[in-house]
Order: C-alpha cells, then sequence, then structure tokens
C-alpha cells in the first residue's frame, strides 16, 4: 500500500470514529428524560448512592428538573432538540474532509477551535447555570477528548499533503 493510500485510509478510518462519536453524541440529547430516569435506576442497582452520593444527588436533581421541564415547560426542551440536531449537522461537515481531505482540511482546524471553545464556555457557563465543577470539568473532558482524533487527522492530512506535492513535483532534468 502507497503512503497515499495509507494516509488517506487512517484519515478516514479517524473521521468516521469522530463522526460516530458526534452522532452519538447527538442523537442522545433527543430522549434526555428517558435517559436520566433509566440513568438514576441504574445507578440505583450498581449501589452508586451508597459510594458516591453527591453523584446521584446531582443526577436526581437533574432527572427531577427535566421531569419538571417536560410536564410543564415542554417547549424547554426544544432547546436541547436544536443541540442534537446541531451535533448531527457538524457530523455531514465532515463529508468533505473524507472526501478530499486536503482540499478540506479546514473543518478539521474548524472542529479543533469548538473543541477548545468548550473549556471558557463550560467555565463561564458552568457556575451561571449552578453546574457543579466536578461536572463542569466532565463536560471540558469532551473538548479535550474530541480534539485528540482531531489532531491526529490534521497531522495526517499534513502529511498527505506533502506526499501529494513531492509526487506532483517534476523530475530534475538530467544534465547531458
Amino acid at each position: 500500500m502507497s503512503d497515499r493510500a495509507a494516509l488517506l485510509k487512517g484519515i478516514r478510518a479517524w473521521l468516521v470514529l469522530f463522526v460516530v462519536c458526534l452522532v452519538l453524541s447527538g442523537a442522545t440529547a433527543f430522549p434526555l428524560v428517558h435517559e436520566l430516569r433509566w440513568t438514576e435506576d441504574v445507578l440505583r442497582s450498581l449501589s452508586v448512592p451508597h459510594y458516591l452520593p453527591t453523584l446521584m444527588d446531582w443526577i436526581v436533581q437533574v432527572r427531577q428538573g427535566l421531569d419538571t421541564a417536560d410536564t410543564d415547560y415542554p417547549f424547554l426542551l426544544y432547546g436541547t432538540d436544536w443541540l442534537a440536531f446541531a451535533h448531527l449537522v457538524i457530523a455531514v461537515a465532515f463529508y468533505g474532509p473524507y472526501r478530499d481531505p486536503v482540499r478540506n482540511i479546514w473543518v478539521v482546524e474548524f472542529a479543533m477551535i469548538a473543541c477548545a471553545g468548550i473549556i471558557p464556555l463550560a467555565l463561564i457557563c458552568g457556575p451561571i447555570r449552578g453546574i457543579p465543577f466536578w461536572w463542569t470539568v466532565i463536560d471540558m473532558s469532551f473538548g479535550v477528548v474530541g480534539i485528540v482524533p482531531l489532531y491526529v487527522v490534521r497531522k495526517k492530512i499534513k502529511r498527505l499533503e506533502a506526499v501529494l506535492e513531492l509526487a506532483s513535483t517534476p523530475a530534475p532534468a538530467l544534465a547531458t
């Protein structure tokens, strides 16, 4: 397998992994009410309240808030529907780098900037919204973890770009 083919295969594999995670992240934002009920039940069955009472208290508080919103103010959950939709739309944007990584490297760089932006967003909005700091750290970890495959992809795209430039450079003429 040529360097070009190996790089392209690696780039595409990392992009598929990133897109799958992005789609799963978005898709799970639709059924939040049911997910939190299920999560609370699972955590109780695993005795989490005994070992991590603060986590359990937070899950219960969030579940109660979502139940109240779902019952009394369902339009508030429309915001999470848009969040989910945004994840799905952003995932579609990665078709560009999948098809032509060098030309569409900007999508990867844009996503890296977005991942970095998660940190200040969480640090500013978390306290404003009353989110516990330890949960804010979990939220920030999505940006840190998300940037890893994107960094790998960007490096591979830059290597692919160099391989393509080298291949398109004419060989020097021989002196006679």
